[in-house]
C-alpha cells in the first residue's frame, strides 16, 4: 500500500508530518537519491534508501515501542531544536534515543512553563496536536488588568486575534484576592495556536503576567516533577493518550 512519505517518516518516528514537509520543501530529503516533493507516496516495502539532512535513516523496524515523556519546561528555554542564538532548547536534557528523535507534542513560548509532551511516535503527535480532536489544553494564568464579568463572557464566546477567532472552552477565577491588580485564573483551550492565549487577554486590555500548562489532554503535570526534569509515561497511560484520537491506522 503506497502512503505520503511524510506519513511513513512520522510514524518510524523521525519527526512530525508537519517538520517533515518543511524538510521536504527545503529538499533535506532524499528517497533512493532523488529529491522528495509534497504529496509523493510510496510502498514503504520498495524504499531501499531515506536520507534526511545528510543522513541515511531506517524504516526497517521490527518492533515499534511508543515512547511518550513528560517534561516540566522552565521559562526561558525555546521549543526548537537548534538555535542560532545558543539559547538552551527543551530538548538539550532529553534522553538520546537510537536511530530515532524525540518530537514535540505541541509548544510552550519562551516565557510559559509547564507540562510538555513529547512522543518518538509521529502518528501519535500528529492527532494530539491536531485542531480538529479538540485536545484540551489547561493553564494556570496570572493576568495583570480590569477584569468584569463581561470581560469573562467575551473569552468565553471567542476574541479575533490575529489568524482567527480564539476562545476558552472553559475560564474561571481561582483568586480570592478579587481586589489585587494580578488575579490568577484556571484556563481551558482546544487549540495550540502561537502565543494564543497572551493575544487573547491583550485584546481585553490585560496583560499575561505568568503562564503554566498544568494539562494535556489526559496528562497532568505532576507536582513532584521539578522544572528541568522529566519521567517516562507507563504502557497504561500512553494507550489513555492513543483512547484521545481516532483509531490508529497502522501502515
Amino acid at each position: 500500500m503506497c502512503e505520503k512519505i511524510q506519513k511513513i517518516l512520522s510514524f518510524f518516528g523521525h519527526s512530525s508530518r508537519r517538520e517533515i514537509e518543511k524538510m521536504i520543501k527545503s529538499e533535506n530529503i532524499l528517497i533512493n537519491d532523488k529529491k522528495a516533493f509534497i504529496g509523493q507516496r510510496f510502498d514503504k516495502n520498495k524504499i531501499d534508501k531515506i536520507t534526511i539532512k545528510g543522513e541515511v535513516v531506517s524504516i526497517k523496524k521490527k518492533e515499534f515501542n511508543t515512547k511518550v515523556l513528560i517534561y516540566n519546561k522552565p521559562e526561558g528555554e525555546i521549543c526548537t531544536r537548534y538555535d542560532f542564538k545558543k539559547r538552551p532548547t527543551v530538548f538539550d536534557k532529553l534522553p538520546i534515543l537510537r536511530m530515532q528523535r524525540w518530537i514535540s507534542i505541541g509548544r510552550l513560548d519562551l516565557n510559559t512553563r509547564g507540562l510538555l509532551l513529547f512522543t518518538n511516535d509521529g502518528y501519535l503527535a500528529n492527532e494530539l496536536m491536531h485542531p480538529r480532536n479538540q485536545i484540551e489544553r489547561e493553564y494556570y494564568i496570572r493576568v495583570f488588568g480590569k477584569i468584569d464579568k463581561n470581560t469573562m463572557n467575551i473569552l468565553k464566546n471567542g476574541v479575533r486575534i490575529k489568524d482567527g477567532y480564539a476562545s476558552f472552552k472553559e475560564i474561571q477565577s481561582i483568586d480570592l484576592k478579587k481586589s489585587s491588580k494580578n488575579q490568577w485564573f484556571k484556563g481551558i483551550i482546544c487549540e495550540g495556536r502561537n502565543r494564543e492565549i497572551r493575544f487573547m487577554w491583550k485584546k481585553m486590555k490585560c496583560q499575561v503576567s505568568r503562564l503554566i500548562r498544568i494539562r494535556y489532554g489526559n496528562v497532568i503535570l505532576p507536582k513532584t516533577l521539578k522544572l528541568g526534569k522529566y519521567l517516562e509515561l507507563n504502557s497504561v497511560l500512553i494507550n489513555k493518550l492513543y483512547n484521545l484520537i481516532p483509531k490508529k491506522s497502522f501502515l
